[in-house]
């Protein structure tokens, strides 16, 4: 794998209060992503995670230092990264099919083309026989399903993923996890995925970027050897939650 895919060099980004008073929400930040890895941010909510996945969609600048992928600069959002939010952020005039093909038809991509890359990646998702509905006809899980196919359906090389699975049950939650796992290899993507959730940084990532807050800052990065599938009651498990749950000065409610 490339070792400097995406690259994080001496990243800040202020911010300016309502009340005209200046913080600093990440402060330094260097950190190398691979190609084709499962990274996690974890930390407490204000420790700057969505900042940091933010500023590599390209929806926001650093206020100092440089974030490039594949030795480009990133300034914008671009078709090489799709983002998946927590809120689903779905079209509730389009049905299943509409949300997901609404990236092609903006791109102007015929309509036989654009179905059937659609209907490829609902099949993907497991959402087939859902590709007429509309998303108030679907559960929290299914529409978090059609967010996902959405953000593949432009082929980005990289899926930034915030916090997808929080509001969700825990075995729906449960569930997703393993599916998002399996896409990423399917597809081969680079996924950043953004949560306060110690078990589920665990059971996701390949290395676990615990970052501290007041400011931003990483904290300690950690690789996660563990064969998958994993278990989440087998000891190496736990023994690594109680490392993070130190680390980050918490304890999580799973």
């Amino acid at each position: 794998m490339n070792t400097d895919f995406i690259r994080c060099e001496h990243v800040t980004r202020d911010f300016r209060t309502a009340g005209g008073v200046d913080f600093q929400a990440l402060a330094a930040v260097d950190l190398t992503i691979r190609q084709n890895e499962f990274l996690c941010l974890l930390g407490p909510s204000g420790c700057g995670k969505t900042t940091l996945l933010n500023l590599i969609a390209g929806f926001m600048r650093p206020s100092s230092g440089d974030i490039r992928i594949a030795g480009g600069p990133v300034s914008s959002p671009g078709p090489d990264r799709g983002v998946v939010f927590q809120d689903y952020s779905l079209f509730g005039w389009l049905t299943v099919r509409g949300n997901v093909e609404f990236g092609p038809r903006m791109a102007r991509m015929p309509a036989e083309e654009r179905r059937a890359l659609a209907d490829h990646y609902l099949s993907l998702v497991g959402l087939t026989k859902f590709a007429d509905k509309y998303p108030f006809e679907l559960s929290g899980g299914m529409k978090q399903r059609v967010a996902i196919a959405r953000s593949l359906v432009t082929k980005p090389r990289v899926l930034l993923m915030d916090e997808p699975f929080a509001a969700l049950d825990a075995m729906t939650r449960n569930s997703l996890q393993s599916e998002v796992l399996a896409i990423q290899r399917a597809e081969e993507k680079t996924v950043i995925f953004v949560t306060h959730n110690i078990g589920e940084a665990i059971f996701l990532a390949d290395r676990i970027v615990v970052m501290s807050s007041h400011p931003g800052r990483i904290q300690e990065v950690i690789n996660v050897d563990f064969p998958r599938p994993r278990t989440r009651t087998a000891a190496s498990f736990n023994e690594l939650y109680e490392r993070l749950e130190s680390a980050i000065g918490l304890h999580a409610v799973e």
